[in-house]
């Protein structure tokens, strides 16, 4: 017997979070759910997903999985200025948040070190769209003033 779908109540309750958080997980794509109405409703696979526990297979018979590709990156940035590390770290973060609800899952971090005036930009998500967040590296990264080192 299949299991019934949950309110954005139902789940607020179960996680113990406000209901607003889970509403906003949900607009921001990190949590699948299905608009029915004025109401969300979230199916127990998609739940299953989002707190990382194994998906179970759909009582459809099908074995419910996609091909998935994931790309993680690590880029070093050398002789760079913290202004201009934190202009690349804000643009990167800034274009990840501006995308799209509703697609796969995109994640950056970036790490400064003053020391060795170096930045470390980490990106983890869909393979295309790691290639093309690289591409807007390239291109920041181009355009940045290198720092100033001993005279």
């Amino acid at each position: 017997m299949p299991r019934q779908p949950y309110s954005v109540e139902q789940v607020a309750e179960l996680l113990g979070l406000h209901v607003k958080t889970v509403r906003t997980y949900v607009r921001d794509g990190r949590l699948k759910a299905v608009r029915i109405g004025k109401q969300y409703r979230i199916a127990p696979e998609d739940l299953d997903a989002f707190l990382g526990h194994p998906v179970t297979a759909p009582a459809t018979g099908t074995t419910g999985r996609r091909r998935h590709a994931e790309a993680s990156s690590i880029v070093q940035v050398d002789a760079i200025t913290p202004d201009a590390a934190m202009t690349v770290g804000n643009t990167l973060i800034a274009a990840v948040n501006g995308r799209a609800p509703g697609g796969r899952p995109l994640r950056v971090e970036t790490i400064y070190d003053e020391e060795r005036a170096s930045l470390k930009i980490i990106i983890v998500g869909g393979v295309a769209d790691t290639a093309e967040l690289l591409r807007f590296v390239t291109t920041l990264t181009e355009e940045t003033t290198p720092a100033e080192g001993p005279a």
